[in-house]
Protein backbone atom coordinates (compact mmCIF):
# COMPACT_ATOMS: atom_id res chain seq x y z
CA UNK A 1 0.00 0.00 0.00
CA UNK A 2 1.38 2.87 -0.92
CA UNK A 3 -0.78 5.78 1.55
CA UNK A 4 -2.73 4.47 4.84
CA UNK A 5 -6.04 6.24 3.68
CA UNK A 6 -7.59 4.17 6.95
CA UNK A 7 -8.58 7.14 8.67
CA UNK A 8 -9.66 9.49 5.21
CA UNK A 9 -11.89 6.33 4.14
CA UNK A 10 -13.39 5.71 7.31
CA UNK A 11 -14.33 9.74 7.54
CA UNK A 12 -15.51 10.22 3.91
CA UNK A 13 -18.75 11.28 3.50
CA UNK A 14 -21.00 14.15 1.69
CA UNK A 15 -20.29 17.04 3.49
CA UNK A 16 -23.11 19.37 4.24
CA UNK A 17 -22.75 22.26 2.17
CA UNK A 18 -23.20 19.89 -1.24
CA UNK A 19 -26.50 19.24 -2.56
CA UNK A 20 -27.82 15.79 -2.87
CA UNK A 21 -28.35 14.55 -6.35
CA UNK A 22 -30.84 11.44 -6.35
CA UNK A 23 -31.70 8.93 -9.16
CA UNK A 24 -28.82 8.61 -12.35
CA UNK A 25 -25.44 9.02 -11.25
CA UNK A 26 -26.25 9.33 -7.65
CA UNK A 27 -24.15 7.35 -6.01
CA UNK A 28 -21.13 7.60 -8.56
CA UNK A 29 -21.27 11.47 -7.95
CA UNK A 30 -21.25 10.96 -4.05
CA UNK A 31 -17.79 8.56 -4.53
CA UNK A 32 -16.22 11.01 -6.83
CA UNK A 33 -16.60 13.68 -4.37
CA UNK A 34 -15.37 12.07 -1.38
CA UNK A 35 -12.74 10.49 -3.52
CA UNK A 36 -11.56 14.56 -5.39
CA UNK A 37 -11.33 15.61 -1.26
CA UNK A 38 -9.29 12.39 -0.33
CA UNK A 39 -6.94 12.54 -2.80
CA UNK A 40 -6.65 16.48 -3.00
CA UNK A 41 -5.77 16.21 1.18
CA UNK A 42 -3.14 13.48 0.23
CA UNK A 43 -1.36 15.29 -1.95
CA UNK A 44 -1.24 18.14 0.42
CA UNK A 45 0.94 16.45 2.70
CA UNK A 46 3.72 16.65 -0.07
CA UNK A 47 3.02 20.37 -1.46
CA UNK A 48 5.25 22.77 -0.14
CA UNK A 49 8.09 20.05 1.01
CA UNK A 50 10.96 18.23 -0.90
CA UNK A 51 9.44 16.15 -3.77
CA UNK A 52 11.60 13.35 -5.56
CA UNK A 53 10.88 14.21 -9.38
CA UNK A 54 10.91 11.65 -11.96
CA UNK A 55 10.11 11.97 -15.85
CA UNK A 56 8.45 9.74 -17.58
CA UNK A 57 10.20 8.44 -20.70
CA UNK A 58 11.39 11.07 -22.63
CA UNK A 59 8.67 13.23 -22.12
CA UNK A 60 8.69 16.46 -20.42
CA UNK A 61 6.06 14.96 -18.12
CA UNK A 62 6.92 15.28 -13.92
CA UNK A 63 5.71 12.71 -11.71
CA UNK A 64 5.81 13.08 -7.86
CA UNK A 65 5.31 10.53 -4.95
CA UNK A 66 2.00 12.86 -4.44
CA UNK A 67 0.69 11.79 -8.10
CA UNK A 68 1.63 7.89 -7.28
CA UNK A 69 0.20 8.28 -3.77
CA UNK A 70 -3.37 9.98 -5.27
CA UNK A 71 -3.52 7.90 -7.61
CA UNK A 72 -3.15 4.43 -5.47
CA UNK A 73 -6.38 5.99 -3.34
CA UNK A 74 -8.78 6.49 -5.89
CA UNK A 75 -8.13 3.61 -8.23
CA UNK A 76 -8.55 1.42 -4.74
CA UNK A 77 -11.52 2.85 -4.27
CA UNK A 78 -12.69 2.69 -7.63
CA UNK A 79 -12.40 -1.39 -7.83
CA UNK A 80 -13.85 -1.54 -4.69
CA UNK A 81 -17.27 0.81 -5.28
CA UNK A 82 -17.29 0.05 -9.19
CA UNK A 83 -15.88 -3.75 -10.01
CA UNK A 84 -17.66 -3.69 -13.45
CA UNK A 85 -15.97 -0.40 -14.55
CA UNK A 86 -13.04 -0.03 -16.13
CA UNK A 87 -10.35 2.84 -14.88
CA UNK A 88 -7.82 4.63 -17.26
CA UNK A 89 -5.71 6.27 -14.55
CA UNK A 90 -2.57 8.38 -15.49
CA UNK A 91 0.03 6.89 -12.37
CA UNK A 92 -1.20 2.68 -13.10
CA UNK A 93 -0.63 0.52 -15.19
CA UNK A 94 -2.85 0.24 -18.65
CA UNK A 95 -4.51 -2.61 -19.53
CA UNK A 96 -6.81 -3.97 -22.69
CA UNK A 97 -9.31 -4.55 -19.96
CA UNK A 98 -10.93 -1.49 -20.27
CA UNK A 99 -11.60 -1.30 -23.85
CA UNK A 100 -14.11 -4.05 -22.71
CA UNK A 101 -15.98 -2.18 -21.01
CA UNK A 102 -19.23 0.63 -21.62
CA UNK A 103 -18.48 2.78 -18.50
CA UNK A 104 -14.54 3.78 -17.67
CA UNK A 105 -12.97 5.98 -14.75
CA UNK A 106 -10.32 8.01 -16.58
CA UNK A 107 -8.37 9.36 -13.12
CA UNK A 108 -5.99 12.34 -12.96
CA UNK A 109 -4.53 12.33 -9.79
CA UNK A 110 -2.66 16.00 -9.65
CA UNK A 111 -3.72 17.45 -12.91
CA UNK A 112 -0.86 20.39 -13.38
CA UNK A 113 2.23 18.86 -11.51
CA UNK A 114 4.26 21.17 -12.64
CA UNK A 115 2.37 23.67 -10.69
CA UNK A 116 2.25 21.36 -7.86
CA UNK A 117 5.78 21.31 -8.08
CA UNK A 118 6.31 25.31 -8.70
CA UNK A 119 4.01 25.42 -5.37
CA UNK A 120 1.86 27.95 -7.50
CA UNK A 121 -1.31 25.64 -6.72
CA UNK A 122 -2.31 25.41 -10.05
CA UNK A 123 -3.36 22.05 -10.13
CA UNK A 124 -6.26 20.10 -9.63
CA UNK A 125 -7.35 16.03 -8.55
CA UNK A 126 -9.82 14.81 -11.88
CA UNK A 127 -12.26 12.09 -12.08
CA UNK A 128 -14.09 11.59 -14.77
CA UNK A 129 -16.45 8.91 -15.85
CA UNK A 130 -17.19 7.95 -19.44
CA UNK A 131 -19.82 5.94 -21.02
CA UNK A 132 -19.27 4.35 -24.44
CA UNK A 133 -16.71 7.03 -25.40
CA UNK A 134 -18.59 9.92 -24.04
CA UNK A 135 -17.80 11.61 -20.81
CA UNK A 136 -20.99 11.91 -18.49
CA UNK A 137 -19.55 12.60 -14.96
CA UNK A 138 -16.63 14.90 -13.37
CA UNK A 139 -15.50 16.19 -10.22
CA UNK A 140 -12.51 18.71 -10.24
CA UNK A 141 -10.94 19.66 -7.18
CA UNK A 142 -8.75 22.18 -6.52
CA UNK A 143 -7.30 21.39 -3.08
CA UNK A 144 -5.37 24.64 -2.50
CA UNK A 145 -8.47 26.73 -2.84
CA UNK A 146 -10.31 24.04 -1.22
CA UNK A 147 -12.00 24.51 -4.49
CA UNK A 148 -14.85 21.80 -5.93
CA UNK A 149 -16.36 21.53 -9.26
CA UNK A 150 -18.74 18.94 -10.74
CA UNK A 151 -21.38 17.78 -12.87
CA UNK A 152 -23.34 14.49 -13.79
CA UNK A 153 -25.25 14.44 -17.20
CA UNK A 154 -28.26 15.89 -17.26
CA UNK A 155 -27.88 17.61 -13.15
CA UNK A 156 -26.23 20.28 -14.16
CA UNK A 157 -22.83 21.68 -12.98
CA UNK A 158 -22.33 22.67 -9.54
CA UNK A 159 -19.24 24.86 -7.40
CA UNK A 160 -18.67 24.37 -3.95
CA UNK A 161 -16.10 26.97 -2.31
CA UNK A 162 -15.30 26.52 1.77
CA UNK A 163 -17.58 28.63 3.35
CA UNK A 164 -20.27 29.54 0.60
CA UNK A 165 -23.30 27.53 0.23
CA UNK A 166 -23.31 25.37 -3.03
CA UNK A 167 -23.97 27.25 -6.47
CA UNK A 168 -25.15 25.98 -10.12
CA UNK A 169 -22.59 27.02 -12.26
CA UNK A 170 -22.95 28.72 -15.51
CA UNK A 171 -20.73 29.92 -18.47
CA UNK A 172 -20.35 33.58 -19.62
CA UNK A 173 -22.44 34.72 -23.46
CA UNK A 174 -19.84 36.81 -24.10
CA UNK A 175 -19.86 36.81 -28.38
CA UNK A 176 -17.50 39.25 -29.16
CA UNK A 177 -14.62 37.41 -29.74
CA UNK A 178 -12.24 40.80 -29.28
CA UNK A 179 -13.91 40.71 -25.94
CA UNK A 180 -12.97 37.07 -24.51
CA UNK A 181 -10.27 36.29 -22.41
CA UNK A 182 -8.12 33.06 -23.17
CA UNK A 183 -7.37 30.43 -20.53
CA UNK A 184 -3.77 30.07 -21.45
CA UNK A 185 -0.79 27.53 -20.19
CA UNK A 186 1.86 28.85 -18.27
CA UNK A 187 3.92 26.31 -20.41
CA UNK A 188 4.01 24.79 -24.03
CA UNK A 189 3.63 28.45 -25.77
CA UNK A 190 4.32 28.61 -29.53
CA UNK A 191 4.53 30.48 -32.07
CA UNK A 192 1.33 28.57 -33.75
CA UNK A 193 -0.47 29.93 -30.59
CA UNK A 194 0.57 33.35 -30.76
CA UNK A 195 -0.37 33.07 -34.90
CA UNK A 196 -4.38 31.97 -33.66
CA UNK A 197 -4.56 34.75 -30.65
CA UNK A 198 -3.53 37.73 -32.96
CA UNK A 199 -5.95 35.99 -35.96
CA UNK A 200 -8.99 35.99 -33.22
CA UNK A 201 -8.41 39.45 -31.59
CA UNK A 202 -7.95 37.88 -28.45
CA UNK A 203 -6.30 40.41 -26.13
CA UNK A 204 -6.57 38.87 -22.74
CA UNK A 205 -5.16 36.07 -21.26
CA UNK A 206 -4.97 34.11 -17.99
CA UNK A 207 -2.40 31.49 -17.15
CA UNK A 208 -2.49 28.69 -15.50
CA UNK A 209 -1.04 25.31 -15.82
CA UNK A 210 -4.03 22.05 -15.52
CA UNK A 211 -6.54 21.32 -17.86
CA UNK A 212 -9.41 21.20 -15.14
CA UNK A 213 -7.99 24.50 -13.73
CA UNK A 214 -8.35 26.40 -16.93
CA UNK A 215 -11.92 24.76 -17.52
CA UNK A 216 -12.80 25.93 -13.94
CA UNK A 217 -11.99 29.57 -15.47
CA UNK A 218 -14.29 29.15 -17.73
CA UNK A 219 -17.32 28.10 -15.76
CA UNK A 220 -16.76 30.54 -13.61
CA UNK A 221 -16.91 33.15 -16.42
CA UNK A 222 -13.54 34.32 -15.51
CA UNK A 223 -12.44 32.97 -19.11
CA UNK A 224 -14.41 32.21 -22.39
CA UNK A 225 -12.04 29.76 -24.20
CA UNK A 226 -9.12 27.80 -23.98
CA UNK A 227 -7.08 26.24 -27.37
CA UNK A 228 -4.82 23.48 -27.15
CA UNK A 229 -3.47 23.02 -30.19
CA UNK A 230 -1.14 20.23 -29.90
CA UNK A 231 -1.29 16.67 -29.08
CA UNK A 232 -0.39 16.73 -25.41
CA UNK A 233 -3.04 16.38 -23.88
CA UNK A 234 -4.58 12.89 -22.92
CA UNK A 235 -8.02 11.31 -22.09
CA UNK A 236 -7.44 11.49 -18.27
CA UNK A 237 -6.85 15.42 -18.80
CA UNK A 238 -10.32 16.34 -20.67
CA UNK A 239 -13.08 13.66 -19.40
CA UNK A 240 -13.91 15.33 -16.10
CA UNK A 241 -13.13 18.89 -17.16
CA UNK A 242 -15.70 18.27 -20.32
CA UNK A 243 -18.47 16.94 -18.38
CA UNK A 244 -18.01 20.08 -16.34
CA UNK A 245 -17.92 22.53 -18.87
CA UNK A 246 -20.76 20.89 -21.27
CA UNK A 247 -23.37 20.72 -17.79
CA UNK A 248 -22.18 24.48 -17.68
CA UNK A 249 -23.62 25.68 -21.06
CA UNK A 250 -20.08 25.31 -22.96
CA UNK A 251 -19.09 22.87 -25.18
CA UNK A 252 -15.38 21.05 -25.76
CA UNK A 253 -14.44 19.33 -29.28
CA UNK A 254 -11.24 19.02 -31.28
CA UNK A 255 -9.98 21.24 -33.07
CA UNK A 256 -12.27 20.48 -35.83
CA UNK A 257 -15.38 20.56 -34.04
CA UNK A 258 -15.89 16.65 -33.60
CA UNK A 259 -16.39 15.20 -30.16
CA UNK A 260 -13.45 14.12 -28.06
CA UNK A 261 -13.93 10.37 -27.75
CA UNK A 262 -12.99 8.46 -24.58
CA UNK A 263 -11.72 4.52 -23.62
CA UNK A 264 -9.32 4.67 -27.46
CA UNK A 265 -6.65 2.46 -27.79
CA UNK A 266 -4.94 5.48 -27.96
CA UNK A 267 -4.88 7.50 -24.76
CA UNK A 268 -3.54 10.96 -26.73
CA UNK A 269 -5.92 13.14 -27.33
CA UNK A 270 -4.45 13.22 -31.20
CA UNK A 271 -6.26 15.84 -32.63
CA UNK A 272 -5.90 18.63 -29.84
CA UNK A 273 -9.39 20.37 -28.15
CA UNK A 274 -11.05 23.46 -28.02
CA UNK A 275 -13.20 24.58 -25.34
CA UNK A 276 -15.74 27.84 -25.31
CA UNK A 277 -18.70 29.38 -23.73
CA UNK A 278 -20.54 27.32 -26.45
CA UNK A 279 -21.86 30.61 -27.87
CA UNK A 280 -19.06 31.75 -29.83
CA UNK A 281 -17.25 28.14 -30.64
CA UNK A 282 -18.78 27.78 -34.20
CA UNK A 283 -17.01 30.99 -35.26
CA UNK A 284 -13.91 29.84 -33.40
CA UNK A 285 -13.78 26.82 -35.21
CA UNK A 286 -14.08 27.79 -38.36
CA UNK A 287 -11.37 30.61 -37.88
CA UNK A 288 -9.02 28.07 -36.99
CA UNK A 289 -9.65 25.91 -39.90
CA UNK A 290 -7.43 27.83 -42.23
CA UNK A 291 -4.64 28.03 -39.63
CA UNK A 292 -4.81 24.63 -38.82
CA UNK A 293 -4.03 24.09 -42.90
CA UNK A 294 -1.40 27.11 -43.02
CA UNK A 295 0.19 24.96 -40.07
CA UNK A 296 -0.19 21.48 -41.95
CA UNK A 297 -2.22 20.02 -39.65
CA UNK A 298 -4.73 17.18 -40.65
CA UNK A 299 -7.14 15.69 -38.44
CA UNK A 300 -5.73 11.97 -37.57
CA UNK A 301 -8.87 9.92 -36.94
CA UNK A 302 -9.17 6.92 -34.97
Amino acid sequence: MLYDECCVMNGLMQTADEPVIGGVYERELRVARELGRAAGAAALEFYGRPLVVEHKGDLDEPVTQADRVANELIVRRLRQEFPGDGILAEESIDTVRRLQCERVWMVDPVDGTKGFIAGSGDFAVQIGLADQGASILGVVYQPVADVLHWAARGHGAWIARHGFEPERLRVSTETNLSRMRLAASRSHRSQRMDTVVRALGITEEVRRNSVGVKIGLIVEQQCDLYIHLSLGTKQWDTCAPEAVLREAGGTMTDLWGEPLRYNTPDVMNLNGLVATNGATHREVIERLAPLLTQFGRTRVDG
